[in-house]
C-alpha cells in the first residue's frame, strides 16, 4: 500500500516527540561517560533515513540570497565565546552554521530540525538547550555537541562533520564517511566554507 507524504510527516512527527520525550528527563552531562550516553543515544534515535524527502533542509528564504557571514556582531560573539569555552575553532562552527542555517535564526527543516545550527528536538533537550531558536543556546548546544562528535572521532574534521549531518551511527556502521550524497555533499561545502574563512574568503 502506498504511503502518502502527510503519512510520512505524522510518522516522522511521532518519533521526533517520543525521542523528545525519552531524552527530556535527560540530565545534564557531568562526565565524559555521561556525554559518550548521550552521542550512543544520538546515534540510535535521528540518524536521518535519506530516501527521505522529509530530511531536506528548508530556510525561510533562498540559501543563495544568504549572506557569505553572519553579518550580525552577536552572532559572531557568541561563536567566539563558545569556541573558546570548548576548544574550538571559530571559523569552523562558523561553516557549520553557514551551511546548516546560512545564519538564520529561525531556520527550521521538513524533519524537526532548528535554529542556527540545526538540533533536532532529542539533540538539543540533551545539550540543555530549551528555546533553540535562541541564538546563544542554540550556539552553545550545538558547539557542545559538534565538539563532542570532535572527540568521539579523534580530532577528525570530515567524521565529525558527517556524524553531524548523518548521525554517528552511521559513520560507525560505514567506517567514515557515509555513502549519501547529502552527506558527502555537505562534508565538503562545510569543508569550503571552513577554508575560506581561515583564509579571509568569507
Amino acid at each position: 500500500m502506498e504511503i502518502s507524504g502527510l503519512d510520512i510527516t505524522l510518522r516522522r512527527i511521532q518519533q521526533i516527540e517520543q525521542t523528545f520525550s525519552a531524552l527530556s528527563n535527560t540530565a545534564m552531562p557531568k562526565t565524559d561517560n555521561d556525554f559518550q550516553k548521550i552521542l550512543d543515544t544520538a546515534a540510535k534515535t535521528e540518524t536521518p533515513n535519506y530516501n527521505n524527502p522529509l530530511t531536506e533542509k528548508i530556510f525561510s528564504s533562498s540559501y543563495n540570497n544568504t549572506p557569505k557571514t553572519s553579518q550580525n556582531e552577536e552572532i559572531d560573539s557568541l561563536i567566539d565565546t563558545y569556541a573558546a569555552k570548548n576548544n574550538m575553532d571559530s571559523a569552523f562552527i562558523k561553516a557549520v552554521i553557514k551551511q546548516e542555517s546560512g545564519f538564520q535564526p529561525e531556520a527550521t527543516s521538513h524533519c524537526g530540525a532548528m535554529g542556527l545550527m540545526q538540533l533536532m528536538p532529542a539533540t538539543a533537550s540533551s545539550m540543555g538547550v530549551r528555546d533553540a531558536f535562541d541564538p546563544e543556546q542554540n550556539i552553545m548546544g550545538g558547539t557542545k555537541y559538534l565538539k563532542g562528535l570532535l572527540d568521539r572521532f579523534d580530532g577528525n574534521k570530515e567524521l565529525a562533520l558527517a556524524a553531524y549531518n548523518a548521525g554517528p551511527g552511521a559513520v560507525q556502521r560505514y567506517g567514515g564517511i557515509p555513502p549519501y550524497n547529502e552527506t558527502q555533499n555537505y562534508v565538503r561545502s562545510v569543508l569550503a566554507h571552513y577554508n575560506a574563512y581561515k583564509g579571509g574568503a568569507e
